[in-house]
């Protein structure tokens, strides 16, 4: 089987939403089948796509962005801004502090009062 490349996929699609319901990893003989969607960044249209590869491969300079699209500065912050308006951002959680750790056992009866008191007194 003839494996075609990503390009070919937007291509074929021009730009309308769809499923992915066959994954194949050849280097295991594994398929999985189901209704899959496409990841953020591969819902992009492949010149988005070419111009995010790029701005990463490019550590986010926009002057080197300018050389690499022959474009001005403007309009790469345009180009940017409106991407940024396709994605959801993601906000990181961070890992429970010590200190909530201790509150979250109380709060569910695994301490007592003056247990957790000790614990955040450390």
């Amino acid at each position: 089987m003839k494996t075609r490349d990503w390009q070919d996929l937007a291509r074929l699609t021009r730009g309308a939403n769809f499923i992915v319901e066959r994954v194949r990893i050849p280097e295991d003989d594994i398929a999985i089948e189901g209704a899959f969607e496409l990841p953020p960044l591969a819902r992009l249209s492949a010149e988005d796509q070419v111009f995010v590869m790029a701005f990463v491969k490019s550590e986010g300079v926009i002057k080197e962005m300018e050389r690499i699209f022959g474009v001005s500065y403007p309009t790469i912050k345009g180009r940017l801004a409106r991407i940024a308006g396709q994605l959801q951002f993601v906000e990181a959680v961070p890992p429970p502090t010590q200190n909530q750790e201790v509150l979250d056992a109380l709060e569910r009866g695994e301490l007592t009062a003056k247990e957790a008191i000790e614990r955040l007194s450390k």
